[in-house]
């Protein structure tokens, strides 16, 4: 690997569904985003949406997207992000946490799913960036920020870490709300006032310590990536900040930067 001067932050961004690039807000707020931060050599992707163990890494090239939702408009199954695939930086992760004694497979069909390629689409829309995603293996925080952990030396080198999910994420109860539902505006004001006072613990406890945690997340996939994103930032927890706030379809679309 390629040192880089400059060590890339890791973030957790709320991922939105297909419709998210109709929005008349979030896409510029995720451009603006991504024009802040230094260019990467490579985007390692961990996203909500894609569960399976041991640790899975995907296409290393380009493959075709993972439509992974149904029911919308055929327009949303037209869009593309070729990104380069990035074998280099899937050799880099086989070693790291091989080396930790973390077992990891290779899927090598598999393409981004919608938790990877919706928010990358605004961010990085040239595609130029090689992108590998890796699987969620588990959905215990301490695990994952473990995995976290392992993977920190990758932004050393130019690496970008996004853990992909959403900051609430209750799709059953919105259907019987309207507006932004109080479990979803409770459950992101404790979460953000945890995240400034780097509060792991309660983090890592969000089911039992949080308001409504359980509405909030009756699944933990949606906030299981930020918990990668915390061990790979562990040694910059201080410098954690909101970057996107606010809601979308009564859903909480906090995305955080460390570094």
């Amino acid at each position: 690997m390629t040192v880089v001067e400059e060590r890339m932050p890791a973030l957790y961004l709320s991922h939105g569904a297909p419709p998210l690039a109709d929005d008349p807000v979030w896409p510029g707020e995720l451009a603006a985003w991504s024009a802040g931060l230094p260019r990467p050599k490579a985007i390692l992707m961990v996203s909500a949406h894609w569960e399976e163990a041991p640790l899975a890494l995907g296409a290393t090239e380009t493959v075709p997207l993972v439509y992974d939702f149904w029911g919308f408009p055929e327009h949303y199954y037209q869009v593309r992000y070729a990104a380069p695939g990035a074998p280099q930086l899937a050799e880099d992760v086989r070693k790291l946490l091989r080396g930790a004694g973390t077992p990891v497979q290779d899927i090598p069909d598999r393409g981004l799913d919608h938790g990877a390629y919706v928010p990358l689409v605004e961010m990085f829309p040239d595609a130029r960036i090689p992108v590998l995603q890796i699987s969620l293996p588990t959905l215990d925080p301490r695990k994952l920020m473990d995995i976290g952990r392992k993977l920190a030396p990758l932004r050393d080198e130019g690496v970008l870490i996004v853990g992909s999910g959403f900051f609430t994420h209750n799709l059953a109860a919105l259907r019987h709300a309207g507006g932004t539902p109080g479990w979803s505006s409770e459950f992101d004001d404790w979460g953000h006032r945890a995240l400034q006072a780097q509060d792991i613990d309660a983090l890592l406890d969000f089911e039992h310590k949080s308001p409504a945690g359980r509405l909030a997340h009756p699944r933990t996939e949606h906030f299981a990536p930020l918990f990668v994103t915390l061990g790979a930032a562990e040694s910059e927890l201080d410098q954690g900040r909101s970057v996107i706030d606010g809601f979308w379809m009564g859903l909480a679309k906090r995305s955080v930067q460390f570094g």
